[in-house]
């Protein structure tokens, strides 16, 4: 559980336009912690590096384009700091340092190093000392902020329980016994609400069949025509079960829970067919997605307002980033 007015700090690499499996996964929370809490999102375009280290050209590109999407969905600058990783210089400092004391052995037993590495086998070379540290520079982009909470997914646990050790043996080695310098972030366990995509694997940009925030509702339309339904419907006359349909996911997310109930007991007693449950999805999806596309609209009509927010809120971080980082080299010894 957390308290009103916690610091909480969450990232997101820059690697493309944002669909909506991003924002009922990620941004929706996000969302709420920003009415409730000090919050600093930050582009993670050095993340993006351990992947893109070979062609890294794309990443300015999808910086703008990443915080677009984020105050398109509702993301205030006035109510949270967005900043930019690699703007304020002092996350690769804490990195370095933290590097120094993190074993080894702690960055090998992480689950995602060897299930990436092997996802990813035969694509990308990722023997690099950047993929096996980048948990050392997540926890920096945490504790340099000394955030309390982290909002993270039920698999993104053993990250966090690393960013906790490193953070306690820092002050375990520098820190008087009864005065730590980082606190020990919590994890803020994000409830689950992923979307299936539109053939009913996951949802993936790669795969070619995800909704993106920004992407026209003309062309939008044609897609929920084609969108996999219970395989075990075949007629019309057939009772479904909204369960294993592809279509229910997205309706217990933007239809209203008395329509949603609705199309529950028409698919099940069959009087509620396959199109005109598609019908009411685009309905839903219209309503979700205007207001979205209304202010992504009014901010590419001034493109400049997105480097400003960036600009902003890099000044804002970069202030509490750079007294922390003053303590830390106090702390240290290093501070010549």
């Amino acid at each position: 559980m957390t308290t009103q007015n916690e610091r909480i700090v969450s990232g997101m690499r820059p690697t493309g336009p944002l669909h909506l499996g991003h924002h009922f996964g990620v941004l929706a929370n996000w969302l709420k912690l920003q009415e409730q809490h000090e919050c600093f999102f930050f582009v993670a375009d050095w993340h993006a590096l351990t992947t893109e280290y070979a062609d890294p050209k794309r990443i300015k590109g999808f910086v703008p384009g990443l915080v677009l999407d984020w105050v398109a969905a509702g993301l205030d600058p006035k109510k949270c700091v967005i900043f930019q990783q690699s703007q304020v210089k002092e996350h690769a400092e804490l990195h370095l340092l933290l590097s120094m004391m993190t074993p080894v052995g702690w960055l090998e037993r992480c689950p995602t190093y060897k299930e990436v590495a092997q996802e990813l086998s035969g694509q990308k070379d990722l023997a690099t000392y950047g993929f096996l540290g980048y948990p050392v520079l997540m926890c920096s982009d945490i504790i340099l902020y000394k955030a309390s909470a982290v909002p993270v997914g039920q698999d993104q646990l053993p990250h966090l329980e690393l960013t906790r050790e490193i953070a306690r043996r820092f002050n375990f080695l520098h820190c008087p016994e009864n005065a730590p310098f980082f606190p020990e972030p919590k994890a803020m366990l994000t409830e689950e609400a992923k979307l299936p995509g539109l053939d009913g694997r996951k949802m993936s940009k790669s795969y070619g069949n995800s909704i993106s925030l920004g992407e026209p509702l003309s062309e939008i339309a044609p897609k929920v025509k084609t969108m996999l339904t219970d395989k075990n419907r075949l007629r019309r006359a057939d009772p479904g079960d909204p369960d294993v349909c592809n279509l229910f996911p997205y309706h217990k997310l933007m239809t209203s829970p008395e329509l949603c109930a609705e199309i529950r007991e028409g698919c099940t007693k069959a009087s509620l067919g396959c199109v005109d449950c598609k019908k009411l999805l685009m309905e839903s999806l219209t309503r979700f997605l205007e207001p979205v596309h209304e202010r992504r609209n009014a901010l590419l009509g001034d493109p400049e307002r997105l480097w400003a927010i960036l600009a902003e809120g890099n000044d804002r971080a970069r202030a509490v980033a750079s007294k922390n980082i003053a303590d830390i080299r106090q702390a240290l010894n290093l501070d010549f």
